[in-house]
């Protein structure tokens, strides 16, 4: 019998629910891609088409890396540098207040750094393959 303990319960949720968020936000972009670059680009942030490639890549594959627990901590630290610009976008470019602007993208990287301390616990891909 196999018996989980808080921390490796704690990993799994949390791995679960942000991949599954970010696999929701990535979705639509990675569908069509052109939009979201376009709209970055249209703000004049300098590499716009860069970032909004990336992220949406990331989001997509990131998302899906971490419901399956595959380079957690990696991906949780590039959730965190990707929410960090997100919000000083936000915050400088779009001109965003933080309630109803920026908040949300500051609660993920605070839960995406929860996620990079704690590792992908025991049922993830990673602990499977001897890395966790």
């Amino acid at each position: 019998m196999v018996f989980a303990s808080n921390t490796d319960v704690a990993a799994l949720v949390g791995r679960v629910a942000l991949g599954a968020l970010f696999l929701a936000h990535g979705w639509p972009k990675i569908k069509d891609v052109k939009k979201p670059i376009g709209f970055v680009k249209g703000t004049g942030w300098p590499g716009g088409a860069a970032f909004a490639l990336l992220f949406t890549l990331l989001e997509f594959f990131g998302g899906i890396a971490l419901i399956i627990g595959f380079l957690a901590q990696i991906v949780a630290v590039l959730f965190v540098l990707e929410m960090t610009a997100t919000t000083i976008f936000s915050k400088t470019k779009l001109k965003k207040k933080f309630i109803l602007g920026y908040e949300l993208d500051v609660a993920y990287a605070a839960f995406a750094l929860v996620l990079a301390f704690l590792g992908p616990g025991a049922w993830s891909l990673d602990h499977l393959l001897g890395w966790a």
